[in-house]
């Protein structure tokens, strides 16, 4: 077969290629929003083939095997490794059109040398080949070996404020390893007070911030517990996930009484709302306080399948576009009056609904510390990256813009970063050869850099 990933793949002129060589090609990576897990980079753990290395955990692959038809069996299931590899053969094969193909052929070709799409005919072959190399130099493919191979400089890992996040600890206080591995504070257990499970975790959290939870104030005192032990273990990003934005403005005293009511039983929809604005305002100020960044995403709906909810647990899958609502109205109060109070953090804004791009670009616009962050989620593909970048080179400032997360739970994701940056020099030297922008390689140089690595370095600097 014809090599498909070679020096010109995804990039769509003679001017992308050289923008690509000249000053995406090699950058670090900051990783600013991913979920690995730090126990395995701090133990670095190894791995045996590709399956556990590849399709553990990953959902973006599950969601794709189960499109295709194939049994969960194979899937999440207790199918042998080998037989799982060659199920998701059969399925990335034939995925015309999706960034998985891509992402795929990427990560064989920088990490085993293998430059031929994987289909269910070489399954086999490749099945065996990358099995023997990841036996024969087990280091070389370990945690630590892939982030070293990608030249990832900052990973923030998605960490919940009850970890004591010893694991960070240790893989700071490790000489061995340069890359850094941040905390990111991800609050929405607290927030979530409509969940069946908050009251259950207000007490864990009261037990492991040493703070005796018995009203509001206690909880305030507790969140800023963790709030200060994150920030002492060097994060400086939180994360907040929500399937809507609200904003229902009221006193303390007020939701003082929603929070004890809720300790006791159930609350209004009202009332939850008036308890998320308190508790989203409180650490959106404490964030600013600490100089830290607050990102937003929102348009999700999560965990449809119930079924598989149930036999899996969450994170399997099973979340999809929410649909159009109002979250602007919300959004934009949130936002004007922690700025009236000059206490509003650097904020990066994302929505699961491509449709909501010119929106929140033209949100950003209102504010000098406002940013549309990556596209998101489902919208990481080809298309969905441009339609992005139009979006905020038309309403907003290109060059500002953070790039590339992976917002994944796999070490060879870091080749969505390349992904990124291919299109990106492509859908820049297109505006160039449409006569749209100068042919000056300075500026654009400049720009290419930005995105891809400077300005989210600045978030840590």
């Amino acid at each position: 077969m014809k090599q498909f990933v070679n020096d010109r793949f995804l990039l769509t002129s003679d001017k992308a290629s050289s923008l690509f060589e000249k000053y995406a090609k090699d950058l670090p990576i900051i990783d600013y929003h991913c979920h690995i897990i730090p126990q395995e980079i701090a133990e670095d753990k190894k791995f045996t083939d590709l399956t556990q290395i590849w399709l553990s955990g990953d959902h973006y692959k599950w969601r794709l095997m189960r499109a295709n038809g194939i049994d969960e069996k194979y899937i999440t299931g207790d199918a042998d490794p080998k037989e799982k590899f060659i199920a998701w053969a059969k399925t990335i094969g034939k995925a015309l059109g999706s960034p998985l193909y891509h992402w795929n052929c990427l990560e064989l070709s920088r990490y085993f040398g293998i430059n031929e799409p994987l289909t269910e005919k070489n399954a086999e072959e490749i099945w065996n080949k990358t099995c023997s190399m990841i036996s024969s130099d087990p280091s070389k493919y370990s945690a630590r070996g892939l982030i070293k191979a990608s030249n990832v400089e900052v990973i923030c890992t998605t960490d919940d404020p009850l970890d004591d996040l010893r694991w960070h600890k240790m893989i700071t206080e490790d000489p061995s390893f340069n890359t850094k591995v941040l905390p990111s504070f991800r609050p929405d257990p607290i927030l979530d007070i409509e969940k069946d499970s908050y009251n259950e975790y207000i007490d864990r959290l009261s037990e492991v911030s040493g703070v005796g939870i018995n009203d509001l104030n206690d909880l305030i005192l507790a969140i800023d517990q963790r709030i200060d032990h994150f920030a002492s273990m060097g994060c400086r990003i939180a994360d907040h996930g929500m399937e809507t934005i609200v904003f229902d403005k009221a006193l303390g005293s007020e939701v003082a009484s929603i929070f004890s009511k809720r300790r006791n039983g159930a609350i209004t929809s009202d009332e939850e709302a008036k308890y998320k604005t308190y508790i989203l305002m409180h650490c959106a100020r404490r964030y600013a306080e600490l100089n830290w960044s607050m990102q937003l995403h929102f348009g999700c709906i999560r965990n449809v399948n119930v079924d598989l909810l149930k036999k899996l647990g969450v994170n399997c899958g099973c979340d999809s576009i929410s649909g159009s609502f109002d979250f602007v109205t919300p959004l934009s109060k949130i936002l004007s009056e922690l700025s009236e109070e000059s206490r509003l953090p650097r904020t990066i804004l994302y929505s699961l609904d491509p449709n909501n791009n010119a929106l929140i670009d033209t949100l950003c616009g209102c504010y000098r510390n406002v940013i549309h962050g990556a596209a998101w989620w489902f919208n990481d593909n080809m298309n969905g990256m441009l339609d992005h970048m139009r979006s905020l080179s038309c309403q907003g400032f290109f060059p500002g813009f953070l790039g590339m997360l992976t917002d994944s739970r796999s070490f060879l994701s870091y080749t969505r970063h390349e992904y990124f940056r291919r299109i990106l020099c492509s859908f820049i030297a297109d505006q160039v050869n449409q006569n749209l922008f100068p042919d000056d390689d300075e500026i654009l140089g400049e720009i290419i850099k930005n995105i891809s690595y400077d300005n989210s370095k600045a978030l840590f600097s």
